[in-house]
């Protein structure tokens, strides 16, 4: 099964004071980018989070936050009062040794004193980050499973559009077959009457050079292997689509190839009907190139 780049899943859990809100969504992408937004100070869980999406999910712009509250709010603007001694003793000590070597530091504000880490029990200074640690980590993989469920199931819905429209190119091909089939005794009509005026109004002609130009010109005009490409690029696609993710990026190659043989065969047509099917094979293509770029 193919999954979609875009999903997105919730989930809230509680331990003691605290309270979280977790919040996992992601677009599309050309690799796997993976942006965190936790709080520093429990300490082991990025890294952790970041293993579980990665084994998880292959591609596309992932953007995990974590909102975490405490209850009792007299506590989270606590001001740790030995934190901020140890800080403001080790700020003079650092202003003294710039101040000896000739050096001006700019003023430091409370601001960048409160903002260290641990300078307020609010921000986990106070607390034992390992419980809460161990119980969302055990909490991460039922989110990301509903997760990665919710991009399976809008995958789902785009590969059937994918392959809706891999049976309007592949009808498509069958009708530019069908109009190339069609010409060629008119194109070869038109060959041999153009070899006779040639014949007919210039001496010394060499009959066999002629010919053998204006067979040249009729192998030119032949859109057989690009219609044997494009069936090919269609039974490739379907086996990708029934393969089922990572095949974006396959997928994408396939498209360009798609176009390319769309392209020449608009270039070779010399029929107003083939160029017909060859510019809406092209428009077809374009619109599942766009479906492509969200499959994971």
């Amino acid at each position: 099964m193919i999954r979609s780049m875009t999903g997105f899943a919730s989930a809230k859990g509680e331990r003691g004071v605290h309270r979280w809100v977790w919040e996992l969504r992601s677009v599309n992408g050309k690799g796997l980018d993976i942006r965190l937004r936790v709080p520093d100070w429990l300490e082991g869980l990025e890294p952790a989070l970041r293993a579980e999406l990665t084994k998880s999910v292959a591609r596309g712009n992932v953007g995990l936050t974590l909102k975490l509250t405490r209850e009792d709010e007299a506590a989270s603007v606590a001001l740790n009062e030995p934190a901020m001694a140890v800080a403001l003793d080790a700020l003079a000590r650092c202003e003294a040794e710039a101040k000896a070597r000739g050096l001006d530091l700019a003023p430091t504000s409370a601001g960048q004193v409160l903002a260290l880490r641990g300078m307020l029990d609010g921000d986990g200074g106070g607390d034992d980050p390992a419980p809460l640690v161990a119980q969302m980590k055990d909490e991460f993989a039922p989110l990301v499973a509903a997760f990665v469920d919710m991009r399976e199931t809008e995958g789902a819905a785009l590969a059937g559009v994918l392959t809706g429209q891999l049976d309007q190119i592949s009808d498509l091909a069958e009708t530019a077959a069908a109009l190339a089939e069609a010409r060629k005794d008119a194109m070869a009509g038109t060959l041999r009457g153009n070899l006779a005026r040639v014949l007919e109004n210039a001496d010394g002609v060499d009959e066999a050079r002629v010919a053998q130009e204006l067979a040249l010109i009729a192998v030119k005009a032949d859109v057989t292997e690009e219609i044997d490409r494009l069936r090919a690029h269609v039974a490739a696609a379907r086996d990708l689509i029934a393969k089922g993710s990572p095949v974006g990026r396959k997928l994408d190659f396939l498209m360009q190839e798609f176009n390319r043989e769309a392209n020449t065969l608009c270039s070779k047509s010399q029929s107003t009907e083939l160029t017909a099917a060859g510019l809406e094979l092209k428009t077809v293509i374009d619109q599942m190139r766009e479906q492509v770029q969200n499959v994971e």
